[in-house]
């Protein structure tokens, strides 16, 4: 990538890259990471403290894009996390979920631990389809704490259907450069259609999330 000029020359491995049968997988030293798979390739930033301007990963994957243009691409994912702190004495997280977005039920008394829940939204937008995922967690804090979340990840799916290649490359250029839209949906829908004040959604950093449930 570095000799083809999708990564500058200059960025420095983080660790060795890690390759496995199905996946391999690079992380430089400014946290970025690209992870290749069978049917897929992975751009992944924290960009939690970024301004837009300065978020990398949307130029890397158009130098991507022209670099390898002979490859069948078929669409492109746009995925963002982010969180909302709640207070750890009163338990908000988890009330939030079972007193805001569930009704209550027989089904939440169960087994010998407080349930846990997460749940999928799926949205029809312009030009993509947004599921938004919302479960709880754990934030682990710089001073070993833990700090009671619940975790928004959204997806933005942007099928291509354009016939020529050069066309279909052309549009997918033009949707990741264009991924500020998406983020901004992202924001709108969580913070004024999920959360009320002062709660506001808050773009996943570079803490542990830990104990959060899986989303089927």
């Amino acid at each position: 990538m570095k000799y083809s000029g999708i990564v500058p020359s200059d960025w420095e491995l983080a660790k060795p890259p890690i390759l496995t049968d199905s996946a391999a997988q690079v992380i430089f030293e400014n946290s970025i990471s690209i992870t290749a798979q069978v049917n897929r390739i992975i751009f992944t930033e924290l960009i939690a403290i970024k301004e837009a301007r300065d978020v990398e990963i949307p130029a890397l994957a158009c130098k991507y894009l022209k670099t390898l243009a002979q490859v069948d691409y078929e669409g492109v994912s746009i995925n963002f996390r982010g969180h909302v702190f709640f207070n750890e004495q009163n338990n908000t997280a988890r009330s939030y979920i079972f007193g805001t977005l569930l009704n209550p039920g027989p089904w939440h008394e169960f087994g010998k631990a407080p349930v846990q829940a997460t749940m999928r939204f799926g949205y029809t937008l312009e030009g993509a389809n947004m599921s938004l995922d919302i479960n709880q967690g754990g934030l682990q804090m710089p001073d070993q704490t833990v700090q009671p979340i619940v975790l928004f990840t959204a997806t933005f799916n942007h099928a291509i259907v354009e016939e020529e290649q050069s066309q279909r490359l052309a549009v997918l250029s033009e949707i990741i450069s264009n991924w500020r839209t998406d983020i901004e949906a992202y924001k709108e829908l969580v913070n004024t259609k999920f959360l009320n004040s002062p709660y506001q959604l808050n773009i996943v950093s570079n803490e542990s999330l830990i104990g959060t449930a899986t989303t089927f």
